[in-house]
């Protein structure tokens, strides 16, 4: 394939934050794409940066949180028709902090079988089945 024709990616990463066997579930804000959905928290890579160095900064800044961050859970791909975005999901333990509201609508705890119900953004949705399958009961 030609480059020229070639999308951009955007590298993000997201947390998977269990706590009391819940899982914490972002809704994402007004302002920007795919407003409404929801997503793990989570951002952008920064040039020079690791996925896991990059949710611990994400994590502080969108949660006002400290994460301690485990294993790969998945990375997906998923292409919006302008932008791949490759999503790379991560266990992750707060260790201080409680999740606070600065750039999400609503935070959420849910329990492993409702995660389904919820109205997730595309990149997450493999995560999603990943993580729901692995804490069930």
């Amino acid at each position: 394939m030609d480059d020229r024709l070639r999308q951009p990616e955007i590298e993000v990463v997201g947390a998977v934050i269990v706590r009391d066997g819940l899982v914490l579930c972002a809704q994402r804000g007004p302002d920007g794409s795919l407003s409404g959905k929801w997503e793990f928290p989570g951002g952008k890579v920064e040039h020079g940066e690791s996925g896991r160095l990059a949710l611990e900064r994400e994590i502080d800044e969108e949660l006002r949180c400290v994460v301690e961050v485990g294993d790969e859970i998945a990375t997906t791909r998923y292409d919006d028709g302008r932008v791949v975005v490759v999503l790379t999901t991560f266990w992750c333990q707060i260790v201080s902090g409680t999740p606070q509201l600065t750039e999400h609508t609503a935070l959420r705890w849910v329990a492993p079988g409702d995660l389904g119900g919820l109205d997730w953004a595309p990149a997450d949705v493999p995560a999603v089945e990943l993580v729901a399958t692995r804490l069930a009961p």
